[in-house]
């Protein structure tokens, strides 16, 4: 089993003792890729509580975009929009950065010409995975609070948890971490800072990133967690990939709880590594 990628291993008392290995650090800031969808799930929730939305607004209404699609925020959500994985190719995307012409323009230009086209299945009647979709939600949350989605983002949700500083889109100079490859170069990132952000463009120390997981799922400060979390029988968690880290988080209703982040290697390794610590199969082993 490949676990040799630099990593950060952070657990609940009783299951795992925090690790790093390889130059990996839980001070500094790491990609957490669509570990991102909680926050921005976790946002709709709040501005939902203080009235600013309904789950059930369809998408024009704070958005410039023609109706009769039935798409709700709900549906962004939960990923049953029918909308597609990704956003459609555009000028200048590419594979070693593919989200970086999606800018704010070019989302605003497919919601004007109407999302009808992109759907593949009516909302709400299947489940389909959706980075598109979550753009579009981040982008009606800030029409309909009328601010920028990272500003919302810190007010509503990072402040509660006590993390405002430790979560971002543009990590501060010197700070941030990202695997090297030949002659100690540091990798190149994708940009993800224009429309995709709020579906998996924030940065976290990873022990912010453990402070997502147990302060939404296991304390539950800000109430029920929301839909934007997966669930495989009683495990709560969400996952995130970017071309350079991967990340796990994951906890049970009895408290039990992992954070694993990489730089390199693949996510299926990631999700494993931290499914077998979970399981105390591999505590305090990563490498």
């Amino acid at each position: 089993m490949e676990f040799s990628a630099p990593s950060c291993v952070l657990g609940s008392d009783g299951l795992c003792a925090p690790h790093t290995d390889r130059g990996h650090d839980p001070g500094a800031f790491v990609e957490i890729g669509s570990l991102t969808k909680v926050l921005t799930g976790t946002l709709l929730m709040q501005l939902t509580a203080q009235g600013v939305v309904s789950p059930d607004d369809p998408v024009e209404r704070w958005l410039k975009t023609p109706a009769g699609t039935g798409i709700t925020l709900r549906h962004l959500q939960e990923h049953t929009s029918g909308l597609p994985r990704l956003p459609p190719p555009l000028p200048g995307t590419t594979r070693s950065d593919p989200y970086r012409p999606f800018t704010d323009q070019a989302l605003r230009e497919l919601l004007a010409a109407g999302l009808g086209p992109l759907v593949a299945a009516p909302p709400g009647e299947k489940e389909e995975y959706s980075n598109l979709g979550y753009a579009v939600l981040g982008a009606a949350l800030s029409a309909a609070a009328g601010g920028p989605y990272a500003d919302l983002l810190a007010a509503h949700v990072l402040d509660p948890l006590g993390i405002r500083s430790d979560v971002t889109h543009r990590p501060p100079p010197g700070r941030s971490l990202v695997p090297t490859g030949l002659f100690g170069r540091r990798l190149r990132p994708w940009t993800m800072t224009g429309a995709i952000l709020p579906a998996g463009g924030m940065w976290a120390t990873p022990r912010a990133a453990a402070r997502i997981l147990t302060g939404l799922v296991v304390e539950r400060v800000l109430g029920e967690p929301a839909p934007a979390w997966q669930r495989a029988g009683e495990l709560v968690w969400h996952n995130g990939a970017t071309r350079n880290s991967s990340v796990f988080a994951g906890a049970f209703p009895d408290g039990r709880w992992i954070l694993v982040h990489r730089l390199g290697g693949t996510a299926d390794t990631t999700d494993r590594m931290a499914v077998d610590h979970l399981r105390g199969t591999r505590c305090g082993r990563a490498g």
